[in-house]
């Protein structure tokens, strides 16, 4: 056994190194003054609501939060399982590359592409984004190894993966569509006719039913989803705006990925994975033709930084080899460096409106709704949520205990509801909002007696149904994205309000007027 671990430690040393510098830097890159994003709290919350389905994801992430609240559910763990997973994305691939022939040196150039990149930047977030490029990056690995050995088991493990992948995020069916077609454009099309994929087929949609009973239970919420995202979000987008991205995630690696796309088509020894290159190229055109957010592609490079890793370390003589692959490394970390304190959250607010024209010179200013802003988007959606959440439990606390119970806490968005949920966890009642899945949480009150409103001035049709209403507070910090949010507390509803209330809750819900 000691024998074994040391030969392990030996092979993987410098790969457990990477390992440590990654997760050390997904804690060194977030300054302390950034909470958490308005995303971040909806998936806690969902921790007390477990399901086969949500409104707006699928279930998987649910499920890690639930962990993360049995863990204590401190920042550290929230931080720590997206690291993990851009930590496993590094492992496999690093066994991508020690599959494909690769060198110890081509697997350090890959390794550390992925260290000092844009995964970074994804793994800061505790959101589906995480897994789903570590989930794009096994199937990878899996179909690699089923082709090496011609062993079934593979197919299994690939049922596995796509199932926990869909479990995840419904984006990975992009990936599934630009597979289909590499693999019908090549001589891989014989895994398509292997019996055992269609059997491990069948077990994947076995195991996804339960999400897909869901989806048609609450007639296919999420198509309205996609729907309202695109008009909210993706007619913002363009296409030549998303391959520009393309190219700007990737930068200090770009050769890498040049030199696979290259090899991936010419390259003779890489003939039996010339369906990688073929999916890189229609999950690119797809999400292009798509205007899609620029991100969702991103699961497929660490495939292609791998291979162009290989190609570009089999092409070289032994004499230039250790200069240019050193060089490569030296280029992606250099460009790491001289964008760190722009593409990360790193500078205080007041810091990045001193350095403005250098976030706006990236595009980080510009928001889903095509504007520029004083803070990137995510930053903006990082702050100001403690000081609601504070101000929210000190109105609570005005309402007598003997009317607590007869009281809903209301907030205008699922961030707002998510704060309140995840601060003021065990010291108030949950809070709800009229959007996402908040609405299906809604208690079903006899009566209403107080609400405490977080949003906006509810105004005279819904103030005129209660005796009092009281401004109790706002919030204050310019720079956060809910800076003026309004905290109201209304006492004293009248008898018709119960029912008025919740006959405007089935409306919104039947209308699916609640994203």
């Amino acid at each position: 056994m000691q024998l074994k671990l040391k030969e392990f430690i030996d092979r993987y040393w410098i790969l457990l190194l990477l390992i440590i510098i990654k997760l050390i830097l997904q804690v060194v890159v977030v300054n302390p003054v950034y909470e958490l994003h308005r995303d971040e709290f909806l998936y806690l919350n969902q921790a007390d609501h477990l399901a086969f389905g949500y409104i707006c994801v699928p279930p998987f992430t649910a499920f890690i939060s639930k962990i993360i609240y049995l863990l204590g559910g401190s920042i550290f763990w929230i931080r720590f399982f997206p690291a993990l997973f851009g930590a496993l994305t590094i492992i496999f691939t690093w066994l991508i590359v020690e599959s494909a022939g690769g060198s110890l040196f081509s697997r350090i150039v890959a390794g550390s592409a992925l260290v000092f990149s844009i995964l970074a930047r994804m793994n800061i977030l505790y959101q589906p984004n995480s897994f789903d490029i570590l989930t794009w990056t096994i199937i990878f690995y899996f179909l690699i190894k089923f082709i090496q050995s011609d062993k079934t088991k593979w197919l299994w493990y690939l049922s596995l993966i796509i199932a926990v992948g869909f479990y995840n995020k419904y984006n990975l069916i992009f990936l599934i569509a630009g597979l289909a077609i590499g693999l019908l454009l090549t001589y891989q099309r014989k895994i398509i006719i292997n019996p055992t994929f269609w059997k491990a087929l069948i077990v994947a949609l076995i195991l996804l039913s339960p999400n897909i009973i869901w989806q048609i239970q609450n007639h296919f919420p999420v198509f309205q989803h996609m729907k309202v995202l695109k008009h909210n979000q993706l007619d913002n987008n363009t296409s030549i705006g998303f391959l520009r991205s393309q190219f700007m995630f990737f930068i200090g690696s770009l050769p890498l990925t040049a030199g696979a796309l290259i090899a991936l088509f010419t390259y003779k020894s890489f003939r039996n994975y010339r369906f990688i290159g073929i999916t890189f190229v229609a999950v690119i055109a797809l999400f292009a033709y798509m205007k899609a957010k620029d991100y969702y592609a991103i699961g497929i490079y660490p495939v292609m930084i791998a291979f162009g890793s290989v190609y570009i370390d089999s092409i070289l003589t032994k004499k230039w080899k250790p200069v240019v692959l050193s060089l490569l490394i030296l280029f992606n970390l250099t460009i790491f460096l001289l964008t760190l304190k722009v593409v990360y959250p790193i500078y205080t607010p007041s810091e990045i409106r001193q350095n403005a024209k250098a976030f706006e010179r990236f595009g980080l200013l510009r928001w889903e709704d095509g504007k520029n802003h004083n803070l990137p988007q995510d930053f903006a959606d990082m702050i100001g949520w403690r000081e609601m959440a504070d101000k929210s439990l000190a109105a609570y606390k005005m309402i007598p205990s003997d009317e607590r119970e007869n009281t809903l806490i209301i907030c205008y968005n699922y961030g707002q509801a998510g704060a309140l949920n995840y601060f003021n966890r065990k010291k108030m009642p949950e809070a709800y909002a009229y959007n996402t899945d908040y609405i299906y949480w809604l208690p079903r009150l006899k009566k209403i007696q107080n609400i405490l409103l977080v949003g906006k001035n509810p105004g005279q049709r819904i103030t005129g149904q209660f005796k009092d209403c009281k401004l109790m507070g706002i919030v204050e910090n310019p720079y956060a994205r809910e800076s003026g949010t309004e905290i109201y507390l209304l006492t004293g509803a009248s008898d018709l309000f119960t029912l008025v209330f919740y006959n405007n809750v089935e409306e919104r819900k039947k209308k699916l007027d609640i994203f």
